[in-house]
């Protein structure tokens, strides 16, 4: 059987002191993919065109001039402005495949989740975007906890602070969404935690067609 190497996370979480959301994926792809020293590097993955679609109503807006690189201080500066955090729910993984697909990676030693959310005191929502970060996120809460349905939350208690567990659709293009789809999807999200405007950028109405998740009502 092959010897796997161990990888550990190769970024620090981005954990805003006002955050009030934390966003939670997998892994980072292996470096070659990279287009910029931050979260969702990979230029073929949507997480930041969904960003743009939602707050500015620009799929490009976090992209560089010449569309082959993120706007990665444009980036840092909205979140840290937004009070969004972000963090993988792994810590240390091995690759099977030595791709970027979640399928085949291994979690080793997950993200310490208590010790991420003690420096952000106003953080009670935390969001994972894929099967694996939901169910290596699940791992670290009470084992009772429901998991969220896409386009649902749960609740769960991590260190006597209680949260709120949102799972969205993977921005990844291997999910089998279209980009509209997937931007009104968060969007109703940023607006159920009060962080997009009823009256934001991306008119959720524009995409009446089409079959989006609606969140629950209340807490």
């Amino acid at each position: 059987m092959p010897d796997f190497p161990i990888e550990t996370h190769p970024l620090p979480p981005f954990a805003p002191p006002n955050a009030k959301l934390l966003m939670l994926g997998s892994f980072p792809p292996p470096r070659a993919r990279w287009k910029m020293d931050f979260y969702y590097p990979n230029f073929q993955n949507d997480m930041w065109r969904i960003f743009g679609l939602v707050f500015f109503a620009d799929k490009d807006y976090f992209v560089e001039a010449g569309g082959k690189a993120f706007k990665e201080g444009v980036i840092r500066d909205f979140l840290y402005e937004k009070g969004i955090a972000i963090s993988d729910t792994a810590h240390q993984v091995v690759r099977l495949q030595g791709n970027a697909s979640d399928k085949f990676l291994q979690i080793v030693t997950p993200l310490d989740l208590a010790a991420l959310l003690a420096p952000m005191p106003h953080c009670d929502v935390v969001m994972t975007t894929g099967e694996l970060a939901t169910d290596t996120l699940l791992s670290l809460v009470p084992s009772e906890t429901t998991k969220p349905a896409i386009g649902a939350y749960s609740e769960a208690e991590c260190a006597g602070r209680r949260l709120r567990l949102y799972r969205l659709p993977s921005s990844s293009r291997a999910y089998p969404l279209p980009l509209a789809q997937k931007a009104a999807a968060y969007a109703r999200f940023f607006r159920e935690i009060s962080l997009l405007a009823v009256n934001g950028h991306l008119k959720v109405h524009h995409y009446g067609h089409l079959k989006v998740h609606h969140f629950k009502s209340g807490f």
